[in-house]
């Protein structure tokens, strides 16, 4: 059983959840930060999409001739936009949430 919250101890007791205030523990050295992880994604992405678009091309001008290629390239660069839109909305969803927060 995993424990995603991090209350069960390693010795098989429940430990004490953080205090709500406590400072997170710092990153590990040379760890990329969310920023960076992010934008090396959303480059991912672009080139994914420049390169359906360049084999869209090539198809349509007969430089290329593998539709399965073309096809593939595509959906490639539609999941990655997918997934994309999907860590927005949830940054989305958890801004929203912090904002009505009452202090």
């Amino acid at each position: 059983m995993s424990d995603p919250l991090g209350l069960i101890g390693g010795a098989g007791g429940v430990s004490q959840p953080q205090q709500a205030n406590a400072p997170l523990p710092p990153l590990p050295a040379g760890s990329p930060s969310f920023k960076d992880v992010l934008l090396e994604n959303l480059r991912e992405a672009d080139a994914l999409q420049a390169d359906a678009n360049k084999a869209i091309e090539d198809l349509q001008t007969g430089d290329r001739d593998d539709l399965e290629g073309v096809i593939l390239a595509t959906q490639k660069a539609e999941l990655a936009f997918k997934m994309l839109q999907g860590v927005r909305n949830k940054v989305v969803e958890a801004y929203n949430e912090i904002k009505q927060m009452r202090i």
